[in-house]
């Protein structure tokens, strides 16, 4: 099979698969992407070959990128992402840091964090869309989690959810490292 073969299909799957998760029809699509109900039964279908300017209206449209509409893996998909490739995005010289270990949309952005905070340290969140959830739980020490202003204690053992769109902040008052799961879970776009 040729490589645009591949693309062509993996579009047609990926177009379905996602129209089907944001629950529109292709009248829907067709209008919110500013293409033709033909063009999207043709995709969908495989039988043609849009161009590029299409893909990413189709694209914007679902709330994907374009990288998630052409991955061409078949069947299933099992991510697995090895520990050095987790991407650590903050860290103190103190030791306090957090990783992204993985994500996905489905059918909004979902991302799993890990955490540890050294004592005396703290990490504050801007407030993030409305609809978007935290799911935090703690391994060790304990968290003090502050939403909109008012703590909340958290220890090890414990698991605590919350919605994110409200200023909010991690922290740790106690005496040993902290250190938590946490997963993030934002609201698709409509």
């Amino acid at each position: 099979m040729s490589d645009l073969e591949l693309l062509t299909q993996s579009l047609a799957r990926s177009v379905k698969h996602w129209r089907a998760v944001r629950g529109f029809t292709l009248d829907v699509l067709a209008a919110r992407a500013g293409v033709s109900r033909g063009m999207l039964i043709q995709i969908e279908q495989a039988r043609t070959n849009p161009s590029l300017g299409t893909v990413v209206k189709i694209g914007d449209a679902l709330g994907v990128s374009i990288t998630t509409l052409l991955d061409h893996e078949q069947g299933p998909r099992v991510r697995i992402v090895p520990a050095e490739q987790a991407v650590r995005l903050w860290h103190t010289e103190a030791g306090s840091y957090n990783r992204l270990l993985a994500g996905t949309e489905a059918p909004g952005p979902l991302e799993m964090w890990d955490w540890r905070l050294m004592p005396g340290e703290s990490s504050p969140s801007d407030p993030h869309p409305a609809g978007t959830m935290e799911l935090l739980h703690v391994t060790a020490g304990e968290l003090t989690l502050t939403v909109d202003g008012v703590k909340h204690r958290v220890p090890a053992g414990a698991s605590v959810s919350f919605e994110a769109n409200l200023p909010h902040m991690y922290g740790n008052t106690g005496d040993v490292p902290m250190e938590m799961m946490m997963a993030v879970s934002v609201p698709p776009v409509t």
